[in-house]
């Protein structure tokens, strides 16, 4: 293999990205706004839910139940109704996502500690506003009927320590906050800088379309020089993307990175080698750019939403799933990135996952390489 021959199509490739401005665009900005586009679309946090309350019962102490069910951020009382009529117009105008409804005997209930008689009506258009409302109703009805059944406990003279035997300490490590988006965005990274993968394999069904693909085969340059100096300029495209990403999510979004850059660095580079050997064996195979933009997005950016466990665990997929999910670089990149940014671990723990990357980037090279004159004609 010549570094000659290597360096003069690594040189014509990188003539071709400064000179097509969608490509320059492709594999130097898309992955930006793409991060930018899925981290504010993928990682909303459910706040002021607007919900109806129908109080039947009109006490006191129904009163200071909703007053508590809306204390916070997440679910703003929209208006309090008279019959389950105006809860089905507010629902049906998508005014309102849930509505509870206090049973006329709620105080007294609740007083004699025969629970707490309430029903909550949720929009099933929208399931995850409706889930959040029931969810959070739910946890301020048992703390409020908790208050309540202190409060009378300790009327009646009795001591109330004994009651809560349990002594539990949540501690959680690497996201405190529990924030969505210090989970995500690291795995999101994953994705976005598969762009790349699509140009690569874009540039090749554009030089078959053309017939310049021929020309160079004509030349003294072997199949793996030609795959070798395509591949550079995009691996370099997207380091570029690795120093810049990692600064949009820690500075922008505010997500910690406890973690080594250099070693971040490092190991993208190795999926950057994984991921576009894959962009190559899909240009080699396709005749149009159609096509191959067609078949990237269901290769490579289809199963980074469902295979790679950014958005589902991989433990909790069917085995054949699970296997699939090793074919992916970007399933081992996920675990990167995510290790290096929330607990900042090393190469003593994350080098199974750059192994496989290595494995994957050699394979799908070898595979293209073996097609490669084959497919040609």
């Amino acid at each position: 293999m010549s570094l000659r021959h290597i360096l003069a199509i690594t040189r014509k490739e990188f003539n071709h990205i400064l000179r097509d401005k969608s490509t320059l665009i492709l594999v130097v900005f898309t992955p930006t706004a793409m991060l930018l586009l899925m981290a504010y679309a993928l990682t909303v946090e459910l706040q002021h839910i607007p919900i109806a309350v129908l109080d039947y019962d009109r006490s006191a102490t129904s009163r200071d139940f909703v007053q508590q069910i809306v204390s916070g951020d997440d679910l703003d009382l929209y208006a309090q109704v008279g019959s389950i009529a105006e809860i089905e117009n507010l629902l049906m105008h998508g005014d309102v996502k849930a509505a509870l409804v206090i049973d006329p005997n709620f105080s007294q209930d609740l007083l004699a500690m025969r629970g707490m008689p309430m029903q909550v009506i949720i929009d099933g258009t929208e399931p995850e506003s409706g889930g959040f409302a029931v969810e959070h109703i739910a946890s301020r009805a048992e703390k409020f009927a908790n208050e309540a059944l202190f409060t009378q406990i300790q009327a009646m003279g009795f001591l109330t320590d004994a009651l809560n035997p349990l002594d539990l300490r949540i501690r959680t490590w690497y996201n405190p906050g529990l924030k969505p988006r210090n989970d995500l965005i690291p795995g999101l990274i994953s994705m976005v800088l598969g762009m790349p993968a699509l140009s690569v394999a874009l540039a090749l069904a554009h030089e078959r379309e053309h017939g310049t693909m021929e020309q160079l085969m004509a030349t003294p340059i072997g199949r793996g020089e030609l795959l070798v100096g395509k591949m550079i300029p995009y691996i370099v495209a997207g380091l570029v993307n690795v120093i810049f990403l990692p600064l949009l999510a820690i500075f922008w979004f505010k997500v910690p990175f406890n973690g080594s850059f250099p070693l971040f660095f490092a190991l993208s580079a190795l999926f950057m080698f994984a991921v576009l050997s894959m962009g190559i064996i899909i240009g080699i195979f396709m005749k149009s750019q159609a096509a191959a933009m067609g078949v990237s997005f269901l290769m490579i950016f289809f199963p980074g939403f469902f295979l790679t466990g950014i958005f589902f665990p991989i433990v909790s997929m069917p085995e054949i799933m699970r296997l699939e999910s090793l074919a992916m670089p970007g399933t081992h990149y996920a675990m990167i990135t995510r290790g290096i940014f929330l607990p900042g671990v090393g190469l003593d723990v994350l080098w199974p996952y750059a192994v496989m990357l290595v494995i994957l980037g050699f394979s799908f090279t070898g595979i293209a390489a073996l097609f490669f004159r084959k497919k040609l004609g």
